[in-house]
């Protein structure tokens, strides 16, 4: 591995590059905050695809990628004299000391729940309303989901045990089932909804990552259906002319690769 120094010297080669081509490619002259914004909501799915994947190459490629989009930014917060990347790198550990008493004052804590507690509760000294502000409103609603869970839970607004959660998960499939029963399309909505934020709430108890398995089932779906796309097509046949007993065989196969 690199020494500090070495380290240091790569992130000054970075700033550098970032001002030369700021200053002289037509293109990076012209991007804004919020021409970027999308770019890099792009490179944090990338490096969430690589994570999953255990692409360690790709990680570190993909966290390039997310870096650089870090010093862009900074630059263009430099040019309106704003801030810069020393006021940005200044700023998150000034957070970081001031949101671990345990490391850099005299806090004492047990375990990472206090830890968590004590995160929440120094964000509300900080001048936040509610521990909910913190959840960004763009998130997807499965990651928002688990976020809003993890916040309250940090402040004690949660189940005891695992069963309490599972049981809640229960009643809310009877009840969504109780308004499929009455087809009426508003409230299965409504309790579809219910039973997905529990789904994502016994998760968390089960210590699962919900977006994780979810895109891990996406992952094993798409190679499955592309092999059962590969042999039907190896055998002359199109899917939408099969039977699913038919496609089933080649399905099952594909879930002993």
């Amino acid at each position: 591995m690199n020494s500090r120094q070495e380290q240091l010297k790569a992130l000054d080669r970075l700033l550098t590059i970032m001002d030369e081509l700021r200053d002289q490619c037509p293109w990076d002259r012209k991007q804004t905050m919020q021409s970027l914004r999308h770019l890099t909501i792009e490179e944090t799915y990338e490096l969430g695809d690589a994570i999953l994947d255990n692409d360690l190459e790709e990680v570190k490629k993909e966290l390039g990628d997310l870096l650089l989009h870090i010093a862009f930014y900074s630059k263009i917060g430099s040019e309106t004299n704003d801030f810069d990347i020393a006021d940005v790198a200044n700023e998150i550990s000034e957070k970081l000391i001031s949101r671990h008493p345990h490391i850099y004052s005299d806090t004492k804590v047990e375990n990472e729940e206090d830890v968590k507690r004590n995160w929440e509760q120094l964000k509300l000294k900080e001048g936040k309303k509610s521990v909910l502000e913190g959840v960004p409103a763009s998130l997807p609603a499965l990651v928002k989901a688990s976020r809003i869970q993890d916040k309250v839970a940090g402040v004690g607004f949660d189940w005891e045990e695992p069963q309490q959660v599972f049981e809640k998960l229960k009643e809310e499939l009877e009840e969504l089932q109780h308004e499929v029963d009455e087809n009426n399309r508003e409230k299965i909505e409504a309790e579809f909804g219910d039973v997905l934020f529990s789904m994502i709430n016994y998760a968390r108890f089960l210590k699962v990552n919900p977006e994780d398995a979810l895109e891990r089932t996406n992952k094993k779906f798409i190679k499955r259906f592309q092999y059962l796309e590969k042999k039907a097509k190896e055998q002359n046949k199109n899917l939408k002319d099969m039977t699913l007993s038919e496609m089933d065989v080649f399905w099952e196969e594909a879930k002993l690769l």
